[in-house]
């Protein structure tokens, strides 16, 4: 039976549709006959308990430039909806949460993907937190002092914002950088939540694995090598997409994982993971599922609609 599914992103004519994973799943849910609608998070609007919208029918195709076309506006009652898939963009700011609060109202009859209570109790920098014996030494602080005391253990480091997203603001310092006093003080007036400091994994330049886990299983991997001369591996931040396998320590690592990402209803999962070590848990708008096809991996969109529908027909 046909699904009517919702997706809240940004704008669809702002998107790179060659590497977007949103784009990727209406793809696939048009190509199965599932009804789609575009809106965007700031039209959500709250009518004591009910979660109203005006949404556009939507049709999508793989074509640069001419990628969608809508149909006449509708204000619906999002309850009526099968499916809400939440894909828009960090930051993950406070309009980010207050949007997460308002699907909560409609979810799980309506299924929310990923859950909305999941998405907002679990930062992706802090949620990995809970797994600190598969990370890199990090410390989470906005306290100088505690920072020092972690680079006089560790030496080289890495600093990002918290709530950062897409690789923005991420700096190598190195133990003897004498830019690091002029670098906390940009942070202090810039972030005033705590940041994010690691110690620096200089395997780094070989790649920085983004791994799409669907409803806690491994769907498919991509190896993002860093630009010459950027720390940053994101694609966004020209970094160049290989195929990879898994390591047996990455596969533990999606054992570990697994078992709370599905408990929560974290159904798409993106993490990172650099030489080993797990550094981010994508729970927002993962991406990956275009690049992975493309090099010749698992169609990640199919898993994914393979499990909602799955999800659905159970309710």
């Amino acid at each position: 039976m046909p699904l009517k599914i919702a997706v809240q992103m940004d704008h669809i004519a702002s998107i790179n549709i060659a590497g977007d994973s949103a784009f990727a799943l209406m793809l696939e849910a048009q190509a199965r006959g599932h009804q789609l609608y575009h809106y965007t998070p700031d039209r959500l609007a709250l009518w004591g308990e009910q979660v109203m919208c005006t949404v556009e029918p939507v049709t999508v195709q793989d074509e640069v430039g001419n990628h969608y076309c809508f149909g006449e506006p509708e204000r619906v009652d999002m309850s009526t909806m099968d499916i809400v898939l939440m894909r828009q963009d960090p930051p993950f700011d406070l309009a980010y949460i207050a949007a997460t609060h308002l699907l909560e109202k409609i979810h799980p009859s309506t299924l929310v993907v990923n859950n909305p209570v999941s998405v907002r109790n679990a930062p992706e920098k802090l949620f990995v937190t809970q797994f600190a014996d598969l990370m890199p030494p990090t410390l989470i602080t906005h306290d100088k002092s505690e920072i020092d005391l972690f680079r006089a253990q560790y030496g080289d480091i890495v600093m990002k914002p918290l709530f950062g997203h897409g690789g923005a603001a991420v700096f190598r310092v190195t133990k003897d950088d004498l830019n690091y006093g002029s670098l906390y003080d940009f942070f202090a007036v810039t972030f005033r939540e705590p940041w994010v400091i690691q110690q620096f994994l200089p395997n780094v330049k070989h790649g920085d694995k983004r791994i799409l886990l669907v409803d806690g299983e491994f769907a498919g991997a991509v190896n993002r090598v860093p630009a010459s001369g950027d720390l940053r591996s994101n694609m966004v931040r020209g970094g160049s997409p290989k195929d990879s396998d898994l390591t047996e320590q990455e596969r533990e690592i999606c054992r570990r994982l697994g078992p709370a990402l599905k408990e929560q209803g974290l159904i798409l999962v993106g993490i990172d993971v650099i030489d080993g070590k797990l550094t981010e848990i994508n729970v927002t708008a993962p991406t990956g599922i275009r690049a992975i096809k493309n090099l010749g991996g698992p169609d990640v969109a199919a898993r994914v609609m393979d499990v909602l529908e799955a999800k659905r027909a159970a309710m």
